[in-house]
This record gives C-alpha cells, structure tokens and sequence, in this order.
C-alpha cells in the first residue's frame, strides 16, 4: 500500500488538520506570534510556513506574526556556541514566552534533541505543540498538544506531505480573512 493510499484512509489525519487549522487562526485572532522551527529540510519548510503567514499564501491580506526559529543565523550560532546546539531553539521559545501561543515543530524522525528541548521549554511556559512528524512520531509525539504522523521512513516522502500540511494551513488563515 503506498504512503498516499495510508494517509487517504486515515480519516484521523483530516481531522487533525482541521483542529491544527482553526487553533493556528485562533492563534493568529488574538495577535500571538507563531513560533516554526525544524532542522534540514524541515527548516526550509518552517521557513517557508512562516513566510507564507507573514507575507501571504494566496490571497492579498495583512502580514501575520509567525516567526521561523531557525532562520537567524546570527541567534543560532550565538546560542550554540554560548549553551549548545540542543538549545538553539528553546532559548528563543523563553525570549518569544510572553507573546508566542503555539509552536509548530516539524520533523521527519521525531528524535531531535534540539526540538525536543523546545516542547519541553514550551511546555513549561504553557506554549501549545503542533508536531508534524514521520516514522512513528519519536519523542516528539509524547510532548506534543497535537501531532501529525506520516508513517514512512523516507525523509522526502515525509516532507512532501509535511508540505502539503503547511499548505492546507495556509490556506486555512487565507479563509479566515475572507
């Protein structure tokens, strides 16, 4: 059976979006600023998630507060250097604490000590945790609000649906500007 027959059958995953959807608007109503992060490949598309809801994604709308982590070279290194690597992101969950709500973590295995120490710093301070994940959700899973799981073990695999996710959020904010 392929990844896109599985997903397809999963009525659970469709319901996810849903509910991901209307707390990233709810979130954005209240003028909180959205926190994305991931490393590699989930990097760019926390980038580009955060772009699409700063900018816009399809329709002409004002900007939206989302904040890609780890797009700040300058922060990233800064951190790594000063702390760890494992830090990198969860420094900036406590400097964005009191006007960040929600913190998208995407990842293709679950496992990264780096995102895992961002749901921890998170949680600590009442952030809610989107997870788009692949292979069977890591620990990422356990300390997520909400997760996402694409159930492959192929990194392109997972990122193509993760993409398609970020897409039908966008356009979740886009409809609710309209």
């Amino acid at each position: 059976m392929t990844l896109f027959n599985q997903l397809i059958k999963t009525e659970d995953i469709l319901l996810k979006i849903h509910q991901i959807g209307n707390l990233l608007n709810t979130t954005l109503d209240t003028g909180s600023i959205v926190l994305i992060c991931g490393n590699g490949g989930s990097a760019a598309q926390a980038q580009h998630m955060a772009g699409e809801i700063v900018g816009r994604f399809l329709i002409e709308r004002n900007g939206l507060p989302a904040i890609a982590l780890n797009a700040d070279s300058v922060a990233l290194t800064a951190i790594g250097n000063d702390y760890s690597y494992d830090e990198i992101f969860a420094r900036q969950v406590t400097a964005f604490k009191d006007s960040a709500k929600l913190l998208f973590l995407l990842s293709t295995s679950g496992n990264s000590k780096n995102l895992i120490q961002a749901a921890l710093r998170a949680k600590k301070y009442g952030i809610t945790i989107v997870g788009l994940l692949g292979r069977d959700g890591g620990t990422l899973n356990k300390l997520c609000d909400f997760s996402i799981i694409i159930p492959s073990w192929s990194t392109p695999e997972i990122q193509e649906v993760h993409l398609a996710i970020i897409h039908i959020l966008c356009d979740y904010v886009d409809g609710e500007m309209k």
